[in-house]
């Protein structure tokens, strides 16, 4: 995505600098030119449970060249969203994580997508990341249903393992290895897309076809997954200003 071509972007501006695009005291539009080209946000995505590795990042955007995907790092980096980090052994490799500051994205990226599959435009069964589908756990989860409930789930996204942790209200999930230990629950499939019609259609597993399978009880899984819900789409006439 270029910046507007409209004279506005002042001489030498460069990543990071207020004005590049719009000369718009305005914080949100400041932050489109922060993060408002085109695949920074995905990227901002898939690091948002932890550092990524460059492959990782392409792997999991394929439609991304690396020409795109190392501009973009830059661009973050000299922003101070992303910073590099090394693993330590014995990985030792460089990864690319969000700062503190750049971690306070998921806040923003939970609004605007809470707003944005209103739209009866959005299709909410696309295909979409394991990272992405975890987020959304966090994004789409319905306060009022969870009640006391507390619960440790198991997600095996065609072998990328994460731990769900409902405790006090709040959901937290991290990436871990491939042995996650003792939960309640555990969710496999070999696609993130697989839970999409359970989670968000709210067809039950059995109806899955086999795509999605569980572990544990079934009156707890589905109290689990009925803690999910897309906001209701806005009608047409709404969408059209009528």
């Amino acid at each position: 995505m270029k910046a507007p071509d409209d004279g506005s972007e002042g001489q030498g501006a460069h990543a990071g600098s207020h004005g590049r695009w719009y000369r718009d005291a305005c914080g949100a539009a400041f932050a489109m030119e922060l993060v408002g080209e085109r695949w920074t946000l995905p990227i901002v995505r898939e690091m948002m449970l932890g550092p990524r590795r460059f492959n990782g990042l392409r792997a999991a955007l394929p439609g991304l060249s690396a020409k795109v995907l190392t501009e973009r790092l830059g661009s973050l980096e000299a922003s101070g969203i992303v910073r590099r980090a090394v693993l330590p052994p014995p990985a030792s490799v460089q990864v690319y994580a969000l700062t503190q500051w750049g971690l306070g994205l998921e806040a923003v990226m939970q609004e605007l997508g809470r707003w944005a599959v209103r739209s009866p435009s959005h299709d909410p069964f696309l295909p979409l990341t394991p990272v992405a589908f975890m987020l959304s756990l966090r994004t789409m989860i319905v306060p009022e249903r969870i009640g006391d409930l507390e619960i440790a789930v198991a997600f095996d996204v065609g072998g990328q393992c994460f731990l769900g942790r409902l405790e006090r209200g709040q959901l937290h999930i991290a990436p871990t290895g491939e042995e996650i230990g003792a939960t309640d629950l555990r969710f496999c499939a070999e696609t993130a897309t697989d839970f999409l019609p359970v989670f968000y259609g709210k067809r039950t597993v059995e109806e899955a076809g086999g795509r999605l399978s569980v572990q544990g009880d079934a009156g707890l899984a589905r109290r689990f997954i009925d803690l999910f819900s897309l906001p209701a789409k806005l009608a047409p006439g709404n969408v059209a200003g009528g």
